[in-house]
C-alpha cells in the first residue's frame, strides 16, 4: 500500500512538537491530559499526511475532504486543548498581535474567509497539482482552524459578553458555515472539481457521487463534533455554576466583600482557584 511523504508539511509539526516539549520542561503547571491532547493532535496530522489517505486524496475528492477534516478540524482542536497561557506566553510576547484571535468574531471571520477561498475550484485544484501550494493550503487550514477553536476553547482572553449562550451560537455558526458547502457538494449536479476526473475513473466512481460523499463526510463529522461540544458546554456550565456558588459562600463565610460579577468573570476565565486563594489570603489579613 502506497504512502505519502510530505516534508514541507511534516517538518513544521516536528518543530512545533519540539518547541512544545522544550517549553514544558520549564513548566510544571501544564496538566498531563493537555500534553497528551497536543501530541495526539500532532500525531493525527502526521499520520494523516503520510498515510495511504494522503495518496488517495490526490485521486478522489472525498478522501481530500476527509484529510482536511482530520488535520484542520480534529487535529487543530486537539492542539488547542493542549495549550495553556504559560505555554503560549513566549509566543505572545514575540508576536503580540496573535492575541486578536482570542476574539470570537475575528477568529470566525478569518476562518470562514480562508475556508471558502481555498474551496474555490481554481485554488483547490491548484493545491492538488502543486506540492508547494498544497503545503500552503494545509498550513493555512490548520492555522485558521487553531484560531477558530482558540476563540472557543483556548487560553487567550475573551470578551466579557462571550458566555455559554454565545458559545453555543459560535458552535452553531461554525457548523452552519460548513454546512453551506457540505449541502452544495451533497446535492449539486455540477462538477466543481474536474481535476479528480482521472482518479474517479480509475476508482469507478462518478464525479457527482464523489462530491456527494465529500459533503456527507462533512455533515457527519460536523454533527458528531457539535454534539460533543454541546455536551462539553453543558458540563462546563454546571461546573461553573457550582464553583460560583462555592466562592460566594466562601467569601461570605470569611467576611470578604466579593461582587458576584467578579466571581463570575474569574470562574469563566478558569481562574476560580486563584480567586479562592485570594479570598482566603484576604480573610487571613483581617
Amino acid at each position: 500500500m502506497e504512502i505519502e511523504f510530505a516534508p514541507l508539511q511534516l517538518l513544521p509539526m516536528l518543530v512545533f512538537g519540539v518547541l512544545y516539549w522544550l517549553r514544558n520542561r520549564s513548566l510544571t503547571s501544564t496538566p498531563t491530559w493537555r500534553k497528551w491532547c497536543f501530541y495526539a493532535g500532532l500525531v493525527l496530522m502526521a499520520l494523516t499526511l503520510s498515510s495511504p489517505l494522503a495518496v488517495l486524496s490526490e485521486e478522489l475528492f472525498w478522501a481530500h475532504m476527509l484529510e482536511h477534516l482530520l488535520i484542520a478540524d480534529l487535529g487543530a482542536l486537539l492542539i488547542v486543548l493542549g495549550l495553556t497561557g504559560p505555554v503560549l506566553a513566549p509566543l505572545l510576547r514575540a508576536v503580540p498581535w496573535l492575541r486578536v484571535f482570542g476574539h470570537p468574531v475575528v477568529a470566525l471571520v478569518a476562518w470562514t474567509v480562508n475556508f471558502y477561498v481555498w474551496h474555490l475550484p481554481a485554488l483547490y485544484q491548484g493545491a492538488v497539482s502543486n506540492d508547494a501550494v498544497h503545503a500552503l493550503q494545509h498550513m493555512l487550514f490548520v492555522s485558521f482552524g487553531i484560531a477558530m477553536w482558540m476563540a472557543l476553547l483556548g487560553p487567550l482572553p475573551k470578551p466579557a459578553w462571550f458566555g455559554n449562550g454565545w458559545k453555543i451560537g459560535y458552535i452553531l455558526a461554525i457548523r452552519m458555515i460548513g454546512s453551506v458547502l457540505a449541502n452544495a457538494l451533497l446535492w449539486s449536479s455540477a462538477v466543481l472539481y474536474p481535476q479528480y476526473a482521472r482518479g474517479q475513473a480509475e476508482h469507478g466512481i462518478s464525479a457527482a457521487n464523489d462530491q456527494s460523499a465529500a459533503g456527507a463526510i462533512m455533515m457527519v463529522e460536523g454533527s458528531i463534533v457539535t454534539i460533543l461540544l454541546f455536551g462539553w458546554l453543558f458540563l462546563k456550565a454546571a461546573r461553573e455554576s457550582e464553583e460560583r456558588q462555592e466562592l460566594q459562600e466562601l467569601a461570605a463565610a470569611r467576611g470578604v466583600e466579593m461582587p458576584a460579577d467578579r466571581i463570575a468573570r474569574a470562574v469563566s476565565a478558569g481562574r476560580g482557584d486563584a480567586l479562592r486563594e485570594r479570598i482566603l489570603s484576604t480573610a487571613g489579613l483581617d
